[in-house]
């Protein structure tokens, strides 16, 4: 499984699942990521995640085909 830090700028405290995907190039668009996460097919903390603005904060992990992101704070 590959893996990729995402850091979140310094006056951040959180970046939304969708765009979180979306930055990291894991889909094409704001729409193909609001259908993978309704489809069951985006990983968060272990569990399968079906909030699309989920906010992801400092630790938080996503996984998606084969890719892992780990959010960091700056």
């Amino acid at each position: 499984m590959s893996e990729k830090i995402f850091v979140l700028r310094a006056h951040e405290e959180y970046i939304e699942l969708n765009q979180l995907l979306k930055l990291m190039q894991l889909v094409q668009s704001g729409g193909h990521a609001k259908l993978v996460i309704e489809d069951g097919l985006v990983i968060v903390n272990g569990e399968v995640e079906s909030r699309k603005r989920k906010k992801m904060r400092d630790g938080d992990v996503a996984e998606m085909d084969g890719q892992r992101i780990v959010v960091r704070n700056a």
